[in-house]
């Protein structure tokens, strides 16, 4: 994965991201690994990136990423396909195993992750701003074929998620702070539970066509209101796949338990 020339600033906030735990690391990775499928970031059919990337991305050895595509196999969430043209792919795949190990990850987190999506809405905002009061000729150049490359990609999962992160990568350098590249690579990761990529589906694709356009027309006019603004509603659309996946478990969780709940019994009337 390509960090875009910030790998030099990222030590000023290397405490956000963590490395898994070691202790049954693969086990873990698993679990982040479907609720990424849950969240929409992977998609089936495609194919995952290969296990030192992974590995790399994650802050783990490739053995535990090993394990934790062995276990996702097994449990029919991917395919390992070997050969020229192999690889991880994603499978179409229902449990009720699935329900569980999302609220395994994300509710004892949701705190923290309420947090993390405030900073990146204050700090998304505050690039849009900034962007707006100091972008160049070139830059407006690279933003305006970012949002031409992003309406073209058309429905292939990967080529627009490259084409949006080259798009918010364009307005991001247009601050001419490359701190603040490395400030917002850092927040993605941790809101993407680690894997850098933003949720996918047909609908969110559809909001982001209307509102890309709308963001760059901002920042190229120089608007740092009106892009700031558009900025925090754009982020929006990933804030709330999060948490309404969040408040589907937790719905499920609060039925499973009324189910279990055994119902009080009446009172008899004593007998002399």
């Amino acid at each position: 994965m390509e960090h875009h020339g910030s790998e030099e600033h990222l030590d000023v906030i290397s405490g956000l991201l963590e490395p898994l735990p070691m202790q049954n690391a693969g086990e873990r990775l698993a679990d982040r690994l479907v609720t990424a499928i849950a969240l929409g970031e992977f998609v089936p059919g495609q194919r995952l990136p290969p296990e030192r990337e992974l590995a790399t991305m994650l802050g783990v050895g490739r053995g535990v990423v090993r394990e934790a595509l062995q276990r996702l196999a097994a449990s029919g969430y991917v395919s390992i396909k070997r050969g020229r043209s192999g690889g991880t792919f994603i499978e179409e795949h229902s449990s009720d195993d699935t329900k569980a190990i999302v609220r395994r990850v994300l509710v004892p987190e949701r705190e923290r992750l309420n947090q993390l999506l405030d900073l990146r809405s204050l700090v998304e905002s505050m690039v849009a701003r900034a962007a707006a009061e100091r972008r160049d000729n070139s830059d407006i150049k690279h933003i305006q074929r970012a949002v031409d490359a992003y309406a073209s990609a058309g429905d292939d999962r990967h080529s627009s998620g490259v084409a949006d992160r080259d798009l918010h990568l364009a307005i991001n350098r247009a601050t001419h702070n490359p701190l603040l590249e490395a400030l917002t690579y850092r927040i993605r990761a941790e809101v993407s539970l680690g894997f850098g990529v933003e949720p996918y589906s047909p609908m969110l694709r559809k909001r982001a066509l209307q509102q890309h356009p709308l963001l760059a027309a901002a920042v190229i006019a120089g608007d740092p209101d009106l892009a700031a603004s558009l900025a925090a509603e754009h982020f929006h659309l990933s804030e709330s796949i999060l948490k309404r996946l969040i408040s589907t478990v937790d719905e499920d969780a609060t039925r499973e338990s009324k189910s279990r709940t055994p119902k009080s019994r009446k009172s008899q009337p004593r007998t002399a």
